[in-house]
């Protein structure tokens, strides 16, 4: 009889709580998800780990802690495995290497393109590692996949959106899930004491090994050796193009109700569609949820990955 494979996943919702930062929709995303792997996708909660900062969760979403989980997830994997990691939180760009994008931990360590890429290239052959990625200009985290549903019939501009205070509506607010990199330069900075516009140098002075191989590897040949050397089994949805920002959506009232808009938007196309999915047709219908339920025309859900995970199902085996 041939051997199952088992279905692993670590969810983030980071809503960096105490913070003038603050989100409000982030851990019910995860939350949310987490049922739906278990309930629709047959994942074990066992299999399942779970990284809020949210008071009673044992283990906090710092960068550390995000890529520990990440390893240790490909660690156990074998061929035929279904991995998944979902990211509800901030996105940035990091200023380095044109622009690399990054999501930003509880800590303000960022994991970027290049953590992500090293992580998928030590995916076992014939295990896959869904990404979805709910923080903005998450198009191009991980590094090198084939562009499947992406910006291509949009502009390039870089699109921001009114903040909470400009865009409030009767029974929600909409608020952006980026923090400017001069944000956290500035910030990184008054806990160095260093003065330098560098970020990778603020960032080795507090994280040390734990800083992103992008500020570690600044060496491009080195940086190459990361790159993947044949078509893998990496599959990115991003809530927005790289050059839009991310939603996070909140119940003015009741904070139950907040969500990220992106993560909102699969969960509900998850709910119509009773029958399989592919990856393709979930984010063309997320699309299409955002525009026309959410009211969200300000990000557009892309797709990366090879031709062949286009057309698979959603967190199917083999």
């Amino acid at each position: 009889m041939e051997k199952v494979g088992k279905k692993l996943a670590v969810l983030v919702g980071c809503n960096y709580e105490n913070t003038r930062y603050r989100l409000h929709g982030c851990h019910n995303d995860v939350l949310a998800m987490r049922d739906v792997l278990v309930n629709r996708f047959g994942f074990d909660s066992q299999h399942i780990e779970l990284l809020m900062d949210k008071s009673g969760c044992p283990v906090m979403p710092t960068g550390a802690n995000i890529k520990k989980a990440l390893n240790k997830m490909v660690d156990e994997a074998e061929q035929g495995d279904v991995l998944y990691f979902h990211f509800s939180g901030h996105g940035t760009l990091t200023g380095k290497k044109n622009q690399e994008e990054a999501i930003v931990a509880l800590d303000f360590n960022y994991i970027t393109n290049v953590d992500i890429r090293k992580i998928v290239n030590r995916v076992p052959e014939g295990a896959t590692f869904t990404i979805l990625s709910d923080s903005c200009h998450s198009g191009g985290l991980i590094d090198k996949e084939r562009e499947q549903i992406g910006p291509s019939h949009h502009n390039n501009n870089y699109i921001s959106v009114p903040n909470k205070s400009e865009s409030a509506s009767k029974s929600h607010y909409y608020k952006s899930k980026f923090i400017p990199h001069e944000t956290i330069l500035e910030h990184l900075a008054s806990l160095t004491n260093i003065n330098t516009s560098d970020i990778g140098t603020h960032m080795l002075q507090l994280f040390g090994n734990e800083a992103s191989l992008l500020f570690s590897l600044p060496n491009q040949v080195e940086l190459d050796l990361l790159k993947p050397l044949k078509q893998d089994e990496g599959i990115l949805l991003s809530g927005c193009q790289a050059n839009e920002e991310c939603q996070d959506v909140g119940g003015i009232e009741n904070e139950n109700q907040a969500y990220g808009a992106f993560s909102h938007a699969i969960l509900i196309v998850l709910e119509n569609n009773c029958g399989p999915l592919i990856n393709k047709e979930l984010v063309l219908k997320s699309r299409d949820v955002l525009k026309n339920v959410e009211h969200v025309e300000t990000q557009h859900p892309c797709l990366y990955c090879s031709d062949e995970n286009a057309q698979a199902l959603f967190l199917s085996q083999g």
